[in-house]
């Protein structure tokens, strides 16, 4: 015969099973049966407090939806909607006009090595950033973008408060960059001319004779930079884009004007220093070295 305390003790957990669970969610009463609330396995005891999460009951009981009354745990990969709304930060970066800015800087660049040249810019004159943005029609920004690039070139000096002054150039710097460019070039060619062949010389005719249209032309612009381009593409044939890069520029301070000088040689100094350029191809297409290394020579010293 059972024991009357087992007994109560049953009756009691019986009472207990039965009983309406906690109903914090507006969750409908457990079914009959003794079932338990979704979501605890059978032998489950009473959740730990340090596992209990937002939302449940004291006894550690979930109400039903328990994804929805929870705080949103995103899987790691998850966005929310409308991602792209949500990084403000990352569109308006990406829509930053800085090419254009570029461009616009780059244009000022090649307008005031344009202006140097011609001697629009007159050597030892100082100019100010808002005022030849207004000569070009841009904000003071990229002219002085444009200037401090000049700088780093040796063609312009900052003057503080004020602006930019071009540099006075006189004929013995002008001499010392023509022997510097014959240091460079006149191996670089002599080594061109034993070891490229006689079509590849070809191809650089219409080259030669474009400096020759050019200089015909009396402007000192458009010679400067047919000139180059023509010592450029000769260069070129080595390999070597340092070389080719340090050459250019060395080249370019070169057709600087001179302070006191004249703003541009006359128009047959040009015809003559073009002709060389000719001269030269024809040299190299023979591979007559001595040829090659006098022409050289005498075209730096002729353009200086």
């Amino acid at each position: 015969m059972p024991h009357p305390r087992t007994e109560d003790t049953r009756a009691a957990v019986r009472t207990d099973d039965t009983r309406p669970a906690a109903n914090p969610g507006n969750v409908g009463p457990a079914p009959a049966g003794g079932a338990r609330p979704a979501g605890r396995p059978e032998n489950a005891g009473p959740a730990r407090a340090d596992r209990a999460r937002p939302g449940a009951d004291a006894g550690g009981t979930r109400p039903a939806h328990a994804e929805e009354t929870r705080p949103a745990v995103r899987e790691p990969n998850a966005r929310p909607a409308h991602a792209e709304e949500a990084r403000p930060a990352v569109r308006s970066e990406a829509a930053r006009p800085v090419v254009q800015r570029a461009s616009v800087r780059g244009q000022i660049v090649d307008a005031l090595r344009t202006a140097l040249v011609s001697g629009e810019l007159a050597p030892g004159e100082v100019y100010s950033a808002p005022a030849l943005g207004e000569r070009f029609g841009v904000s003071a920004t990229p002219v002085r973008e444009a200037m401090q690039q000049l700088a780093l070139e040796g063609a312009v000096e900052v003057v503080p408060n004020r602006g930019f002054r071009v540099i006075e150039r006189g004929t013995r710097e002008l001499a010392e960059l023509a022997e510097i460019r014959g240091l460079i070039e006149v191996p670089v060619m002599l080594r061109l001319a034993r070891t490229v062949p006689a079509a590849r010389w070809t191809e650089l005719r219409p080259l030669a004779e474009a400096t020759v249209r050019a200089a015909s032309s009396g402007c000192r612009v458009t010679y400067a930079e047919s000139d180059r381009s023509f010592h450029r593409a000769v260069l070129a044939l080595a390999g070597n884009a340092q070389l080719v890069r340090i050459a250019d520029d060395l080249h370019r301070r070169a057709q600087w004007p001179l302070v006191g000088g004249p703003v541009s040689r006359g128009r047959a100094d040009l015809v003559a220093d073009a002709a060389e350029h000719t001269a030269l191809l024809d040299a190299l297409i023979a591979e007559d070295l001595t040829v090659v290394q006098t022409l050289v020579r005498e075209h730096f010293t002729g353009a200086s």
